[in-house]
């Protein structure tokens, strides 16, 4: 039976498939052995690649809302009534009438990573709302403050290290986050193989933890106090080394002021951490011949997520390990721009709009997630009247989804890129599905970014599209035609070419670009691609540092080596002074709110975390059969001595409430998780009416950010507070 090389579009470790294919049908899946990167690692997921792709409920039609009833129609139907009612409230309430919603699953397909910035720009609204700020923002703020430029991210050089500190991270289960890293677990236990030390601080004793030499159950939520006196500790010993760094960063000695108060001893109580563990992390850490010190979601969806992960990265620096090898590198992707000559930038700026209602600040060009309801449901001026949401699921990802779900209901006009009716799509008048993966091709332009390893990957289509389908690039460019002005009746193919003209027109002025002084016009003319999308690939490739082309890609299925990362600083930085700014001003604005924290004493309050399985990533893989089960199960963890004070029984219900609401989950009875502290999964709570997941309803669990009303957030990345929040327990009546 024919096979297909196809990346995993899965999750964040984007392993190399062998896909056994029958006409257009998958029939099974394995590791691809010859992959660059992978070299044949292979999760449940990836295993159930087949069904993933031929989910019966997968929406093989676009729907429209007809008599109130979401119905079956033909791509033109569907377009034309976008057409028809996008434009002309734009035009009556102004662009900012308009919301943009973005899901996770995008920085998975092509079409997700292409098109949605041109989307913005027909509909010029600042109302963008994405999953970054359920999940990563904190990162993008710390980076763009620290190096200028919020997509320069360090990963750590998992293959070098001899020491890895990870906070809040849990890639046994995960496969990795903000590190693109196919077989997280066998790189961690080789990391164990070659001598080194893992060390790993969770509240729970996760999979990953089990692995590690030494495991810190933190009390969730003051990660950063942790971190801030580990780094105090590292100034009063005088065990700073910034090595090769030395010159290239700026306020250090203000830091160390900064953190003087932060001693193990000041934290130790808050964070329930003994102060000598503490200074022993601390020296280790500095005595290590290399290290990494790495943080995730645990460290990034809390009160302080910013602080966190500006800590994550002021350790890297203080002992020498930021942009070294074994250290944490900035990856180079075959399609980032190319280098440019090192010197200052233009920085990073926080705020330079504010949500209508709360008055959020804008970051990266977003808003918060949490604050999207209330800029649905309060009247004024300004109002979002109209959504448009692309592979996003917000009444089950975001805070309070009650209130989203009734917001949703109010709306004026709604449009969905999704393949399934789910609990936010239900409320759409116009439905687009894209194909199965399978009928798409693939490339990872952001996670190719956040590798472990420079490689360079793409997988053309495995199977031809089925009649009827619609390419999900061709859905993505036709929905910008529906929507701009004076685009109508044009080809999709346009809006790539618009978007390549535009590239060119800009690349060949600057001096430091491969075509610099070329024609651009001469130029487009020999770029290669079956599709717009993959012209613009091309583009993109010819244009990075490394000078591909897709033919290239083509020739080579099982991907290209581009080698192991490098030391890139100064050249990557955007700071206005041309160096790393260790203390920025918003930050060191922070510190006091994080200096109050050490007097908080908990008590026999109980807080709550979230917790991922190997088998889920996304709300949607709950409709896979061969996904669910096992660990993959919607259970409250709560340790035996909580358990027993509150009169919880294992495999019973217990009532959660917390500040949005409560419900009530089956108890887990587990000693995984610390005293204080019980955890329930995300993405579950598929038991709304008018939804089309046959299988996630025969199990539907419950959504644990209903207990969040939205108003916790991380203050300088509007990032939502989904770990360690307040949460009270009593049995079901």
């Amino acid at each position: 039976m024919p096979t297909a090389p196809r990346i995993c579009p899965l999750c964040e470790a984007t392993c190399g498939l062998t896909l056994t294919v029958d006409g257009t049908r998958v029939t099974g899946a394995r590791g691809d052995r010859d992959d660059v990167f992978s070299r044949g690692f292979i999760c449940p997921k990836g295993a159930s690649f087949g069904e993933v792709d031929a989910d019966p409920d997968r929406l093989r039609t676009p729907l429209v809302r007809k008599d109130g009833v979401l119905q079956e129609a033909t791509w033109e139907e569907a377009f034309a009534l976008v057409a028809r009612r996008l434009p002309p409230l734009v035009a009556e309430h102004g662009p900012n009438a308009v919301g943009v919603v973005l899901g996770n699953p995008n920085v998975h397909t092509m079409a997700g990573a292409l098109y949605p910035p041109v989307l913005l720009g027909a509909l010029r609204t600042r109302n963008l709302f994405t999953a970054s700020t359920l999940d990563q923002m904190p990162k993008h703020v710390s980076s763009g403050l620290l190096f200028g430029d919020p997509f320069a991210i360090p990963v750590p050089d998992l293959d070098r290290t001899a020491h890895l500190l990870m906070i809040g991270a849990n890639p046994l289960e995960s496969n990795g986050s903000l590190c693109t890293a196919p077989d997280f677990p066998g790189r961690l236990k080789a990391l164990r193989g070659r001598g080194g030390t893992l060390t790993v601080v969770d509240p729970r004793r996760t999979r990953t933890a089990r692995l590690a030499d030494r495991h810190v159950a933190v009390r969730p939520g003051t990660d950063a106090l942790l971190l801030a006196a580990l780094a105090q500790v590292l100034f009063a010993e005088d065990l700073t080394d910034l090595g090769a760094l030395a010159g290239q960063v700026e306020g250090v000695e203000e830091v160390g002021t900064a953190l003087a108060g932060f001693t193990p001893e000041a934290v130790a109580a808050a964070c329930d951490v003994d102060a000598g563990t503490i200074r022993a992390m601390a020296r280790e850490l500095a005595a290590a011949p290399t290290a990494a010190v790495y943080g995730r979601i645990g460290g990034s969806a809390v009160a302080y997520g910013t602080l966190t992960n500006w800590l994550v990265d002021v350790l890297n620096v203080l002992t020498g390990n930021l942009d070294r090898p074994g250290g944490a590198l900035f990856p180079l992707s075959a399609t980032a721009p190319a280098p440019r000559p090192a010197g200052p930038g233009k920085g990073f700026a926080l705020g330079r709009w504010t949500s209508r209602v709360s008055g959020h600040p804008e970051v990266k060009g977003e808003l918060p997630m949490a604050a999207l309801a209330e800029e649905i449901d309060t009247p004024g001026e300004g109002r979002v009247r109209a959504l448009v949401s692309i592979a996003a699921n917000p009444v089950l990802s975001a805070p309070d989804g009650d209130r989203l779900d009734r917001a949703l209901a109010s709306l004026d006009f709604m449009v969905c890129v999704d393949p399934y009716v789910n609990e936010t799509s239900r409320h759409a008048d116009v439905v687009l599905p894209p194909p199965p993966p399978a009928q798409s091709a693939h490339f990872d332009f952001a996670l190719n970014g956040l590798a472990v390893h420079n490689q360079v990957r793409f997988s053309p289509p495995a199977v031809p599209l089925e009649a009827g389908r619609m390419d999900e690039c061709e859905i993505h460019a036709r929905l910008i035609l529906a929507v701009g002005q004076g685009m109508d009746g044009a080809a999709p193919d346009a809006v790539d070419a618009m978007v390549i003209e535009r590239t060119l027109a800009k690349a060949v002025t600057e001096p430091h670009s491969p075509v610099h002084g070329r024609d651009p016009q001469e130029y487009a003319a020999g770029l290669t691609g079956r599709t717009g999308a993959e012209r613009r690939l091309d583009l993109m490739l010819r244009l990075g540092p490394y000078g591909l082309t897709l033919d290239e890609l083509r020739a080579r299925p099982h991907g290209i080596d581009l080698g192991p990362l490098t030391s890139r600083l100064p050249g990557l930085l955007k700071t206005r002074s041309g160096r790393v700014e260790l203390l920025p001003a918003p930050i060191a604005g922070d510190l006091p709110r994080l200096r109050r924290a050490l007097d908080e004493r908990p008590g026999d309050r109980l807080v709550l975390v979230g917790r991922r399985h190997l088998r889920s990533n996304n709300s949607w893989l709950h409709n896979i059969t061969a996904l669910r089960g096992g660990s993959n199960t919607c259970t409250l963890h709560i340790h035996p001595d909580d358990a027993a004070r509150l009169g919880l029984a294992d495999g019973a219900l217990a009532r959660v409430r917390g500040e949005g609401g409560e419900l009530e989950a089956p108890v887990e009875v587990t000693d995984t998780v610390r005293r204080g502290v019980v955890s329930l999964p995300h993405g579950w709570g598929h038991d709304r009416p008018g939804t089309r997941t046959a299988v996630a309803v025969t199990g539907p669990g419950v959504n644990v950010n209903q207990l969040l009303d939205g108003t916790r957030l991380d203050p300088l990345s509007g990032n939502a507070v989904l770990n360690g929040f307040p949460v009270e327990l009593a049995p079901s009546a």
